[in-house]
């Protein structure tokens, strides 16, 4: 091994998570194959800039030191090709660009739930907590499947060979189509659909997506609700149980997302789940008690398959992060 190549599978490397809301930086250390430490993030609002340069670059003043010169990025959007156009942000960004535009010695991009993926295969069993299913770790081997409500809704996967050999495939699974499973939820589906082509799931199962639900079962009931009413607003009130309404639209949320989380599981032939994201975390509490566990095993003759499988939430702060970096110092080592 050369010590160019030594060098390139330890030390610094800018861990960055560009979200459809907020881009997260941090600093973070890397030791053959391994992410040893990462530093607090420090977090910028999307729309205060027009470009990850001009976030980078306030990024570099808040740092106050030397920028390390490798970067590990996570973007929320399809990673193919040298044109990267984020799914619920405007930024575009032009891999063959990118190293003269940030002045860097070293990249990489992958998907930001891919990312998330590296992070599951990477972290010990106390980074997260049993939310139904068998009460057991994540397996060993075979395939995890990650879902994971925030702005929009990711979905990836994730192959074990062992603890040290994995695979991740990006994927693009919080657009398929919104699948109703009851009377109130074809109606749900008719009202959102109206100037829409379609309706993907991440309509209905994301941040945005509770107001969706509040403004159908609104129309459904006859009552009238603040019409641009914002998502931070209603899942606050939804939480706290300020608005009955918004308190049935998160439960309406919690079902479609065990619905659509089982149905995932499936595709993916998965022997565990990883529910993920802002909203996954936030709401916890509330998804123990909701109909999740019941919408995701209840797939007909596959119901005791759904059953077996241990579904876990995510609770390191920041796994975006640490996936990408994780990420990095694995192809560096490799």
């Amino acid at each position: 091994m050369s010590k160019n190549q030594k060098n390139f599978q330890q030390g610094e490397v800018v861990a960055v998570d560009l979200g459809g809301t907020h881009a997260r930086f941090a600093i973070a250390q890397i030791s053959d194959g391994h992410v040893t430490k990462i530093e607090e993030p420090e977090i910028f609002k999307c729309a205060d800039y027009d470009s990850l340069a001009s976030a980078w670059k306030d990024f570099s003043k808040r740092l106050g030191r030397p920028v390390p010169r490798r970067v590990a990025i996570s973007i929320a959007c399809p990673v193919t090709g040298d044109i990267l156009k984020m799914t619920n942000n405007p930024w575009t960004i032009y891999q063959s660009r990118l190293a003269k535009n940030l002045d860097i010695d070293d990249f990489i991009i992958i998907n930001d739930f891919a990312a998330v993926a590296n992070a599951v295969a990477h972290l010990g069993d106390e980074h997260f907590n049993h939310l139904s299913g068998p009460n057991e770790p994540l397996p060993s081997k075979g395939n995890i499947s990650i879902v994971g409500p925030g702005t929009g809704l990711g979905v990836a996967l994730l192959m074990r060979m062992d603890r040290a050999h994995y695979k991740v495939v990006q994927t693009e699974g919080g657009h398929i189509g919104y699948a109703p499973e009851d009377e109130i939820e074809d109606k749900i589906l008719r009202i959102v659909r109206k100037g829409l082509c379609r309706v993907s799931t991440e309509r209905i199962v994301s941040g945005p997506g509770l107001v969706n639900i509040y403004t159908a079962l609104a129309e459904i009931k006859g009552v009238k609700v603040e019409p641009k009413i914002e998502d931070r607003v209603l899942w606050t009130n939804a939480i706290e149980g300020k608005d009955e309404l918004a308190v049935e639209a998160m439960e309406r949320f919690c079902l479609s997302l065990g619905a659509i989380s089982g149905d995932v599981a499936l595709a993916h032939g998965a022997k565990a789940l990883v529910i993920a994201g802002g909203v996954g975390r936030r709401i916890q509490n509330y998804l123990e008690k909701s109909g999740f566990a019941d919408r995701f095993q209840a797939k007909g003759r596959f119901s005791d398959i759904m059953k077996s499988l241990p579904v876990k939430i995510i609770t390191y702060p920041e796994p975006g992060l640490f996936g990408v970096a994780a990420a990095y110092a694995v192809k560096k080592e490799a």
